[in-house]
């Protein structure tokens, strides 16, 4: 394990798998973490230090019927007094009951499973699983790490990459802490017949730039528009204009950012500054009718806004207590003198008597009570001392003052 590149926290006699090992106790493990950080390495080795019969498989190309005949053989090791330790990659992509298969196995000590997945476990796997296994979180390789890895490759190469300093610096960055994707890049690297070190634009010219990582419907979707949101929430337009440009360059679809805008400005914004919609609005049709790359342009521009405008969730935390109260008192009828009386029968029955007509009032205002007989009145609009609120704060003041003197 000390020659494992990175996952000091995890691998360190501190961490929760060294300690394990040092206890001579491993449980059954998901390793969760971005590609190229070091699971399957961390897996075999495990294997090799607890003296267990290493097997991988992948969720992806194992079916039942496989499934089956790993479970019989790590069996009949079992009853020859071998241990099996089951790697199971992309464990995330089992369903349910395939998950369910692993239990009764993981619980008669008939495998050791340590799952790898690069999706939230908490998410994807069931809680029977997750319940009999220690759930180990793998973070991104640094550059420091990267670097390391490079040495390493050299030394086994027998010779240095043929690059400047800059462009080494530039062709770790371009792994994004993936190591693997690191040592694909080393290999390209090394093949070059070259008497001068590259520079940056030469290394530019020769390698294709990886994609950053970024999956549509996975972790790192909602880990950036959460990130983008916040950002945008604490005022913060540098941050959040990097992020917005992060998921652009992962391949996002604009016309999803333009919704999320759109809804940030209505959340976290809100009456503060009632332009804020509208601009994010405007925003997402100039996208419509411009396209990319023009048209992302003003959903950046938009995101800038966002960021620097006001900010008040009371119109979003006033309407959220609304449809409390509303499900509270649902059965409840308005009060009979704002009820309309289309018939003589309504009339009758009491139907819009008493009701007062606010622009006959002197100051257009009756101060008559709106919600159901017997209902005691809820406070559910809270302006803040922000913005447009602070306007808005000073009517709601007054209405309140004149309800109060009227007895309402």
């Amino acid at each position: 394990m000390a020659d494992v590149i990175g996952q000091r926290m995890i691998l360190g006699p501190d961490g929760p798998l060294g300690s394990m090992l040092l206890a001579g106790s491993l449980s059954s493990l998901i390793l969760w973490g971005p590609p190229g950080v070091g699971k399957t390495t961390i897996a075999r080795l495990l294997a090799d230090e607890t003296d267990l019969v290493f097997v991988q498989i992948s969720a992806i190309f194992t079916g039942v019927p496989d499934l089956r005949k790993v479970f019989e053989a790590a069996r009949l090791r079992r009853d020859q007094g071998r241990g099996t330790l089951l790697f199971v990659d992309e464990i995330h992509r089992f369903n349910k009951a395939q998950q369910d298969s692993f239990l009764p196995h993981m619980e008669d000590g008939t495998i050791l499973l340590v799952g790898a997945t690069t999706e939230n476990p908490s998410f994807e796997l069931n809680a029977a699983l997750m319940s009999r296994a220690q759930v180990i979180v793998l973070e991104r390789l640094s550059l420091a790490d990267l670097e390391r890895l490079a040495q390493r490759a050299e030394k086994e190469l027998g010779r240095k990459l043929p690059l400047t300093p800059h462009a080494r610096e530039a062709l770790l960055e371009m792994a994004d802490g993936d190591g693997r994707a690191a040592l694909n890049l080393i290999e390209q690297v090394a093949a070059w017949k070259t008497d001068q070190p590259v520079d940056v634009p030469a290394m530019a010219q020769r390698l294709m730039r990886r994609a950053a990582k970024y999956d549509k419907s996975g972790d790192e979707h909602f880990n950036l528009i959460s990130a983008l949101h916040k950002s945008v929430r604490g005022s913060d337009p540098d941050a959040a204009l990097y992020w917005l440009a992060r998921m652009l360059e992962g391949g996002e679809d604009p016309r999803y950012l333009a919704r999320r805008i759109t809804r940030m400005a209505v959340e976290d914004i809100g009456l503060a500054d009632p332009a804020a919609a509208r601009h994010c609005l405007d925003a997402w049709a100039m996208y419509e009718r411009l396209g990319s790359p023009e048209g992302e342009l003003a959903l950046g521009q938009a995101v800038i806004y966002l960021a620097l405008a006001p900010k008040s969730n009371a119109g979003y935390a006033a309407y959220k207590a609304a449809r409390a109260e509303a499900r509270r008192t649902g059965s409840l009828m308005p009060p009979a003198h704002i009820l309309n009386a289309p018939t003589r029968m309504m009339k009758d029955q009491g139907y819009g008597a008493g009701y007062a007509y606010d622009h006959d009032a002197e100051d257009g205002f009756s101060g008559q009570n709106y919600f159901p007989d017997g209902m005691k009145r809820p406070v559910l609009y809270t302006p803040v001392e922000r913005g447009f609120e602070r306007e808005l704060k000073k009517r709601l003041d007054w209405f309140v003052g004149q309800r109060l003197k009227r007895g309402g």
